[in-house]
């Protein structure tokens, strides 16, 4: 029986390198290289023909979405039996939906494209983590098989690890409320939230607090983090209201715009847990702690045989 061939797009080596440390999958071998116009060259050096073939790759930008893209057609032409494409992070969650009359929602435009791939034999397989936005899978036309996976196994690991008893989990907003109340629910602490109002089109402020949060270790869940706006804004009304330390546990550390050294300099945040969904580009210290998922995608792939 042959073992599962495993590739991944450039910037997700790492993440295959280290499924690779765990027997049972081989190594699938690529050449890739850019032309002077920019144009991306990639061969498929492995035999694929009849295989099962996992993919890894986030939509980190337009350029991975079309290197994914590209090469999963390749390896579905050349004779791949079933495709896995293990998304550990899919973007274009700020343009999921239209506001304005004529906007363009990516996010959908994205999916669509991804469905049009030719279908294995045994069928195409779209594996998530943790979506900014739940309504994205049903973009997805066609045959195409998905499945979501939440990151929750870490966020308890880690939660549990770093507060006291009787912590509270917490998030930024109202929005992720609901998700936050289950992780709490499971962990047997409280669960609470901020409320806001808006006070002009790029800036809100936080009106108050839905749960007791003095003298307690709270720990913030966000299940992304950009700019790191909204995490201070919520970190500072919870220790402005008297909790004790405050943590911070996130699925996709994107930290553009310095967010990170923001974060630190706020001196309200203790530590920032991450997973490695996104590439990291910042080593782990004492303030920034990384979780890997690749456990939870061989778990994922080992439990389809």
């Amino acid at each position: 029986m042959h073992k599962k061939i495993v590739f991944a797009i450039r910037s997700y080596r790492y993440l295959q390198d280290e499924i690779l440390e765990q027997r049972g999958f081989e190594r699938g071998q690529l050449e890739v290289s850019t032309f002077p116009d920019g144009e991306r060259y990639q061969r498929i050096l492995s035999n694929v023909s009849g295989r099962e073939v996992v993919l890894i790759g986030g939509t980190t930008s337009d350029s991975d979405t079309l290197e994914i893209y590209d090469l999963a057609y390749a390896l579905i032409k050349y004779g791949a039996k079933s495709i896995y494409l293990v998304f550990p992070y899919f973007g274009y969650s700020t343009m999921e939906r239209a506001i304005k009359s004529g906007e363009v929602v990516t996010a959908k435009a994205r999916a669509v494209m991804l469905s049009s791939l030719p279908r294995t034999s045994m069928g195409n397989h779209f594996v998530f983590f943790d979506l900014h936005s739940e309504g994205i899978p049903y973009y997805f036309e066609g045959q195409v098989l998905l499945s979501h996976i939440y990151c929750k196994p870490i966020v308890t690991k880690v939660a549990n690890q770093l507060a006291r008893n009787g912590f509270v989990m917490a998030c930024t907003d109202a929005g992720r409320a609901k998700w936050v109340e289950s992780l709490a629910n499971d962990m047997g602490v409280n669960a609470a939230f901020v409320f806001k109002r808006r006070v002009s089109g790029e800036e809100t402020e936080v009106t108050s607090i839905s749960a007791d949060v003095e003298n307690r270790d709270v720990v913030i869940y966000d299940d992304m983090i950009r700019t790191g706006g909204s995490l201070i804004n919520a970190a500072k009304a919870y220790k402005n209201a008297g909790a004790n330390k405050i943590f911070t546990i996130t699925t996709h550390g994107l930290f553009n715009n310095d967010a990170l050294e923001k974060i630190r300099d706020s001196g309200v945040i203790e530590k920032v847990i991450t997973t490695n969904s996104y590439p990291q580009y910042k080593a782990a210290d004492d303030f920034l702690q990384i979780e890997s998922i690749a456990p939870m995608i061989i778990n994922y792939l080992n439990a389809l045989d």
